[in-house]
């Protein structure tokens, strides 16, 4: 089916702008359709607790005899300085490096899961800074699950004939056969060449040059199109899960004593710092819009409370399921004042996508008739 294999341009490519809109979108596209990322100007809550998960699912190590050491809270109010979409350069795996600052008049207020009314006040006002949402460009895109033949040297990458005609340029029908060369940047601006081939369906080579971890199936391909007609294209991993996996040569220890300094330096000396959010790694996003927070503190989640939570779906974009919650108490006792996976939850029916016992409040929706509950003791409280 494929006359030439893909290879990258010789030519070295500056660093790609990741203010460009559709880099922006093939970052997301990457990063799965849960992930959220804040934007400059937006106040959020910084979960120290959620950034340890990440460090310790990025490692492939549970950090051992952990200590709270200098009496942080279990979340800090920051503003959002900068955000800058990034891709490893040797895994293509995708992250934000989030700049953030303690907001200086209000950074202390709130440190339980629910806050008073003048507390609320405040930080209402301080919110008011966040910068309107920009349009997202229009473009064509599709995503498929990697097979081993898509990945091979000598194979090809298949799609069906509907997908290449949204997102590649047209074939010249009265070529035998059709084919055309095709030029796609990644994440990094690197140009890679295609050969595309119509054989009934439309194929084109895959990323035959790049190394990809076993099992390739834990990936995904993403080619896009913008109106200007430029293509991109990306891989998305399937999200990390600990395993027997060999281990980080970087002890997750070091990293979870890490956090907790940057964040105390962060406090005493009102300084700005940068974390980064690995959305196919981390379990959870650490980084909590405030208003996705304050919505959450409004709610009862007493036991039995029905509730839907989505999930990246692997084959689906999303799925949702259903639970109930069973419970309330502290997930480490290092933090008994945190609402970090506070829930203990039982899903309603079986999945072989993996769901955690616990969650946090804001990543639940609950059901209609729990929240006309909610809603009724909401205000008999005011």
């Amino acid at each position: 089916m494929l006359a030439a294999a893909m290879a990258p341009s010789p030519t070295p490519q500056p660093a790609f702008n990741s203010g460009d809109p559709l880099y922006s979108e093939l970052w997301r596209a990457c990063a799965g359709p849960l992930a959220t990322v804040p934007r400059p100007g937006d106040l959020v809550f910084y979960f120290l607790q959620g950034h340890i998960e990440q460090v310790e699912a990025d490692t492939n190590q549970v950090a051992q005899n952990q200590t709270r050491l200098y009496n942080l809270p279990s979340k800090l109010l920051c503003r959002v300085l900068n955000v800058e979409l990034k891709a490893e350069p040797y895994t293509d795996e995708v992250y934000a490096q989030i700049m953030i600052m303690l907001e200086p008049e209000i950074s202390l207020l709130g440190l339980g899961f629910f806050m008073q009314q003048n507390e609320v006040a405040a930080v209402d006002k301080a919110s008011s800074g966040s910068i309107a949402t920009l349009p997202r460009p229009a473009l064509s895109s599709f995503w498929k699950t990697l097979t081993p033949s898509d990945v091979s040297t000598h194979g090809a990458f298949s799609l069906l004939r509907r997908h290449a005609n949204d997102c590649l340029p047209p074939l010249d029908m009265t070529q035998s056969p059709p084919t055309q060369e095709l030029v796609a940047k990644d994440l990094h601006g690197i140009e890679w060449r295609f050969r595309h081939i119509f054989r009934g369906m439309s194929s084109f080579p895959a990323y035959s040059a790049y190394q990809f971890p076993d099992p390739v199936l834990n990936f995904s391909c993403f080619p896009c199109r913008g109106e200007n007609g430029d293509i991109r294209v990306g891989v998305r991993r399937a999200m990390r899960q600990l395993s027997n996996a060999p281990s980080s040569v970087i002890s997750s220890q070091s990293l979870h004593l890490e956090v907790l300094a940057t964040a105390w330096h962060a406090i005493n000396t009102r300084n700005m710092f940068t974390v980064n959010y690995k959305p196919r790694t981390s379990p959870s996003e650490f980084i909590v819009p405030y208003d996705q927070y304050m919505e959450s503190v409004k709610n009862n989640y007493s036991i039995g409370t029905k509730f839907r939570m989505r999930f990246d779906g692997g084959e689906v974009p999303e799925q949702r399921f259903t639970g109930t919650v069973v419970g309330w108490e502290n997930l480490d006792p290092l933090w008994p004042e945190s609402s970090w996976r506070c829930l203990k939850v039982r899903w309603d029916e079986p999945s072989t996508i993996p769901r955690p016992d616990r969650v946090s409040p804001w990543k639940i929706e609950l059901d209609s008739s729990s929240l006309i509950v909610a809603m009724a003791q909401h205000k008999l409280s005011d």
